[in-house]
């Protein structure tokens, strides 16, 4: 396992993190929850120490489930819980953003109830609320902060502009954005502005949604509530094209590294500069092949080699997703 820092963190923190949203089972066709636990002190087990969830993420569900597990293995004080505020809800549907103060206010005590701890090691909020100046929300993350409720504050989507702007009202100590080798767009902009302010990138997405495992075909079926049946790039002629890249991409790092496709999507990932790449995972077995990410390095000649592949693959790649929920009303 490689190890990074996250500012004001005192436990160094795995380059790996434990990424929950699917756990919630909200949008993900379900979820089951000794499956999920089990699939938590697996990952803890293989030295992941980062777990990143939300409020949102089946609305309080992974939260939830978080803290069972983290209640049943102990060891609090060598986990790093990651969790994000912000995202409101009605009667589980009707997502929207809201970084008020008194919503922060509530939102805090509810995590710490359903992670079962008395502090949050990163405080993150989920979405920019452009309705609600970023530092007055900064202000009373900060609040959070000198009581010790939380040990450091992250952001998540926010442009470089945002995260200007919130670094007004008080300290900045991570980014967290989606970066994949099919979702590169942060690449020169945020990414590149993480880089140089020292902020700790936090990068999600970073199988993108299980097309880079290597595990799936074309009779691949998503059920339920998935939302990869509203990704276009799951939806075909797009989904055999992205199918026959990961395929390339699995022979080129089988060729050269002896490695799987999935090592190289969360190497790709780490060797761009992002210090903690999340793996989704919600079942036992699915992190399995951890040890294969770590050991060697991508050279800038990969980097080339690797475009070059997904350039002659990809003639209709899919457009990058934006937007997330809506505003407040």
């Amino acid at each position: 396992m490689e190890f990074t820092q996250i500012p004001n963190l005192k436990n160094k923190v795995s380059r790996i993190g434990l990424g929950t949203w699917a756990i919630g089972g909200w949008m993900w066709g379900g979820t089951n929850e000794a499956e999920a636990i089990a699939a938590i002190h697996e990952a803890l087990d293989l030295g992941v120490n980062l777990i990143d969830t939300a409020a949102v993420y089946g609305f309080g569900k992974s939260e939830e489930i978080v803290g069972k597990a983290l209640k049943q293995y102990g060891k609090r004080d060598q986990v790093v819980i990651a969790t994000k505020w912000g995202l409101s809800w009605k009667n589980n549907q009707d997502v929207y953003r809201d970084s008020r103060k008194e919503t922060l206010i509530k939102e805090i005590e509810d995590s710490l109830r359903r992670l079962q701890v008395d502090y949050i090691d990163l405080y993150q909020v989920h979405w920019p609320d452009t309705l609600t100046p970023f530092e007055e929300t900064s202000e009373a993350m900060h609040q959070l902060l000198k009581a010790g409720k939380i040990h450091s504050i992250g952001v998540c989507n926010f442009s470089i502009e945002q995260m200007e702007s919130f670094k007004k009202g008080g300290p900045l100590h991570s980014m967290q954005s989606s970066f994949n080798l099919f979702d590169r767009q942060i690449e020169k902009t945020e990414l590149a502005y993480g880089i140089k302010k020292s902020l700790a990138i936090l990068g999600y997405g970073s199988i993108c949604r299980g097309l880079l495992s290597g595990k799936m075909s074309k009779d691949t079926q998503f059920t339920g509530d998935d939302l990869r049946k509203g990704d276009q790039k799951f939806q075909e002629p797009r989904y055999s094209q992205y199918l026959d890249c990961v395929e390339k991409l699995q022979e080129w790092a089988q060729k050269k590294y002896q490695r799987p496709v999935l090592a190289l999507a969360i190497r790709w990932a780490l060797d761009k500069g992002v210090n903690v790449a999340l793996w989704g995972a919600r079942k036992p077995g699915q992190m399995k092949d951890i040890n294969t990410i770590f050991g060697w390095k991508l050279s800038e000649k990969d980097f080339q080699e690797i475009d070059k592949i997904l350039h002659e693959t990809l003639t209709n790649p899919a457009n990058p997703e934006t937007g997330g929920p809506p505003n407040r009303k």
